[in-house]
């Protein structure tokens, strides 16, 4: 049995039909306590989605951590500022209409969340440092552009060793 206290209820009691499908559990609820019952990694994997759903994720994106290779990363904002201002900080991740953080989740592939002091990541594991990085590079105040040219070079690197391409090519004959 796996307990959680979560801060929107309304919004995980509408997903509970799809995560019991999905996931093969059954989740209970009273007032903002929610208890899974499953197979043990089926619980725990409910709980991370419903922390990140809680957190302002939709239930779709959270889904993605049901595959192994997607991870669920939360970071506070006030661990890497000291600056008494925070709004300009999350305007800086967020971007002029949101176009910073769109940029970053196309780059690599990241559902980026950004809430109060925190921010929330959902991203392929192997992209997780990456991102992380940008977004702190960003909060230090690193120029955009900066932290997007970082992120393409991340990118080809992941290329480059990626299981799937071996780096061989066709030679033509003659």
């Amino acid at each position: 049995m796996y307990t959680l206290i979560v801060e929107h209820q309304d919004k995980i009691k509408k997903a509970i039909k799809i995560l019991e499908e999905k996931l093969e559990v059954k989740i209970s609820y009273s007032k903002n306590n929610f208890q899974i019952s499953g197979e043990e990694y089926s619980e725990f994997l409910c709980g991370e989605i419903i922390k990140a759903t809680d957190f302002g994720f939709n239930v779709e994106d959270a889904l993605l951590l049901k595959r192994e290779d997607f991870s669920l990363q939360f970071l506070n904002i006030k661990d890497y500022s000291k600056k008494e201002n925070l709004e300009n900080v999350r305007a800086r991740i967020i971007g002029a209409n949101g176009r910073a953080k769109g940029t970053i989740e196309e780059l690599t592939g990241a559902i980026i969340v950004v809430n109060t002091n925190q921010i929330g990541i959902i991203v392929r594991a192997d992209h997780l440092d990456s991102v992380v990085q940008a977004i702190i590079l960003i909060i230090h105040g690193s120029k955009h552009a900066n932290v997007f040219a970082y992120l393409e070079k991340q990118n080809v690197l992941l290329r480059k060793f990626n299981d799937e391409d071996l780096g061989l090519r066709k030679i033509r004959k003659k």
